[in-house]
């Protein structure tokens, strides 16, 4: 396995400083794909898009059903040809093609096709209100900052907070772009709003400037990767946790990318047969868990990865200053040890693949959503002189401490003890729920007892900590079931806590089908069902008009107007890009149904493709990006509200409401344009 850990370069900004707040064995190695592979790839991909039906029924060796005739699949009047035939069996020839495209336009139209042009519905929608743009030039430095809300600039910094989204995209220019940006998508300082989308003030001076990210640059400057991302992932749930994300490449390798204080580079890399399809991280990025297509055995897998947070800039293997690297310090009370597969605040410094878990009947999964139930807020001292700071810092080194959490101490229920992971298969249509608590029991067991004195030997080798599925097999993660869902599945998300764990299975035909999680993703976090009974993962409602192909599900991370629930478990934001509209689905107190509370459709969209809904942390800002796939561009709308902590111009309880005309939801913050086709984006508030 390839493994890198580099720290960012550490940045300089002048003069303005500002304080913000299964089976499947191990992870075994991988290298870049051959010329002669390549060329053969290439040449299956060509004889994919003109409709070859080459390929042999039969048994892969992965224990896949083959078909041998691609069938033809019609939507919104658009044909394209499937990697299935008319039973749904994978055809061998169009799989491997495919594989080998998934970055690319074509992958992207498999993927997440037909699009809005296709349906008719490009450019549909109203007029929105959009505010003037003022760029920043006094007090502060003369940076490129564009404001529109509040005003005029205030001598103090102030109560500052950022979001910052890292978004792929199908670069135009492969030679020029990395095909990953770090973009601001919101910000407060000296009294002002920023709901532009726009590169960020902190990288003005950085080569790239954030249009290619830093981070992935970096791992281009070493060779590991070119310009062909398949996903991005990253935790959701409470602001300022997931710090970074993470970016799967079509060659396998698997990096983190973040913000400007949080630049931990860590990467791994998939065996060349392995290609990725998805990423998702569990609550505390204690795990990623990354589909794969194995283009070898024609199976698909879940590909396990253990993560550890550290401070930002720090080497895991040497807690000293050294090269570029700093020396452990206090970073948001962040553990002061290495501890992949721990809660941690998210700057992630270490990743080593533990290992595949098989997924029986789907070998092209082409989504994932996992979730722990764990809160957390919950993650944070409830009592003491640490209350409400993360239990890290205080709680190290761990084997002077593991007591605390261990049965009946006091830090007991502040970890995950167990989660469930969804997986979609767009061309199997078909749904796989995965339990996790044998992974996190496994991990639980060996840091918070004696055995934590086996986790100081941290490395790649599968016998160095954590251990591989290969060396360890308890603590494989077990499939629960597989659904047949009659549609094609497009989208997938799950609750992040709360009492009613759902996950949510969006199909191609508009409908948001609902499953129960009951006992399996406990609704506290900790208090998990001894043995749930499999029959608990069932369907229990759905909610139609959500528009055609919902290609995108997002986590609603707030909602203005005095709702009583809460948005990351009530509520979940639609892209529908068949339709070219965004919908908020709100959700019944027992999760069981649910309706479309808001909508928005705007006349400069050409082509929705994913939607990511920003934190509102320190102030309320209640912006949304959208991906205009074929219009090269984000774009934000605000639907409620900007509030100023500290008061100035917006302060609350009504601070700065939206300006909406022709009866619509929300104004439009306006756009960035971007090199290339966006098509995934992860956001976060930047610590």
């Amino acid at each position: 396995m390839k493994v890198i850990h580099k720290s960012a370069i550490l940045l300089s900004f002048g003069a303005i400083a500002l304080a913000g707040c299964g089976g499947g064995g191990g992870g075994g190695g991988g290298s870049a794909v051959s010329a002669a592979a390549a060329a053969n790839a290439a040449a299956a991909a060509s004889a994919l898009q003109s409709g070859s039906s080459s390929g042999s029924s039969g048994v892969s060796s992965g224990g896949t059903t083959l078909g041998s005739t691609p069938q033809t699949t019609t939507f919104c009047g658009s044909q394209s040809t499937d990697i299935v035939d008319s039973a749904l069996n994978i055809v061998a020839a169009q799989y491997t093609a495919m594989a080998a495209q998934l970055s690319k336009d074509a992958g992207i139209a498999y993927r997440y096709g037909p699009d809005a042009v296709a349906c008719g519905t490009a450019n549909a929608g109203v007029a929105l209100y959009k505010r003037t743009d003022t760029k920043l030039t006094s007090p502060a430095p003369d940076y490129p900052f564009w404001w529109s809300v509040g005003g005029p600039p205030s001598s103090s910094a102030g109560s500052f907070s950022s979001n910052l989204a890292n978004a792929a995209f199908v670069a135009d220019d492969t030679s020029q772009r990395v095909g990953v940006s770090d973009i601001q998508v919101s910000n407060y300082m000296y009294n002002v709003f920023a709901q532009l989308p726009q590169l960020n003030w902190t990288r003005a001076a950085v080569t790239g400037g954030g249009i290619d990210s830093i981070n992935v640059m970096g791992y281009r400057d070493q060779h590991l990767v070119s310009s062909d991302p398949i996903a991005v992932g990253r935790c959701a749930g409470r602001p300022a946790f997931c710090s970074e994300g993470l970016v799967a490449f079509q060659n396998g390798v698997i990096g983190t990318v973040g913000s400007n204080t949080a630049r931990n580079q860590a990467t791994v890399q998939l065996p060349a047969n392995k290609v990725p399809t998805a990423i998702a991280m569990t609550n505390n990025s204690e795990f990623a868990l990354v589909t794969v297509w194995d283009t070898q055995a024609l199976k698909g897998q879940v590909a396990v990865i253990a993560l550890a947070g550290l401070c930002d800039g720090c080497d895991p293997y040497n807690s000293a200053q050294h090269t570029g690297y700093a020396a452990w310090y206090n970073y948001w009370q962040e553990w002061m040890g290495v501890y992949p597969g721990l809660a941690n605040m998210g700057d992630i410094a270490f990743m080593k693949i533990l290992g595949y878990v098989d997924l029986p009947g789907m070998a092209a999964p082409t989504e994932i959503a996992v979730t722990t139930g764990m809160d957390q807020f919950k993650s944070l001292n409830q009592t003491g002189s640490n209350v409400g700071q993360f239990v890290g810092y205080a709680n190290s080194p761990l084997s002077s401490n593991w007591q605390k959490f261990a049965s009946g101490g006091a830090n007991q229920y502040n970890y995950a003890k167990g989660g469930v992971a969804v997986v979609i298969s767009k061309s199997e249509q078909k749904a796989t729920f995965i339990d996790l608590k044998p992974l996190f029991s496994y991990f639980n067991g060996m840091y918070f007892s004696s055995n934590v004195n086996q986790t100081t030997n941290i490395g790649q080798s599968a016998n160095q900590w954590p251990f591989t599925f290969d060396v360890q097999a308890s603590q494989t993660p077990t499939v629960l079931k597989t659904v047949s869902l009659g549609a094609r599945p497009t989208a997938v998300k799950t609750t992040v806590f709360g009492s009613t764990p759902r996950a949510w299975v969006a199909t191609q035909d508009g409908t948001l089908h609902i499953y129960s999680l009951d006992g399996f993703t406990p609704g506290d976090g900790y208090s998990m069902v001894a043995n749930p009974p499999a029959s608990n993962i069932a369907e229990v409602g759905t909610v139609t008009g959500i528009g055609r192909n919902p290609t995108s599900l997002g986590t609603s991370k707030g909602e203005p107007g005095g709702f009583s629930g809460e948005p990351n478990n009530q509520q979940v934001i639609v892209a529908s890009r068949g339709d070219n509209k965004i919908n908020w689905v709100r959700f019944a107190s027992n999760g069981n149904s649910g309706s479309v509370v808001r909508t928005i459709q705007h006349s400069e969209m050409k082509d929705l493709i994913a939607v990511e809904d920003a934190d509102n942390f320190a102030n309320q800002g209640y912006v949304l990006s959208a991906l205009d796939y074929a219009g090269k561009a984000m774009r934000n709308y605000r639907y409620g509200p900007v509030i100023f902590s500290d008061g100035g111009a917006c302060a609350g309880p009504t601070g700065c409401p939206i300006n909406a005309i022709n009866g619509a939801a929300a104004e439009y913050g306006g756009a960035m344009a971007l090199p290339g086709k966006p098509f995934q984006m992860s956001t976060s508030n930047v610590p």
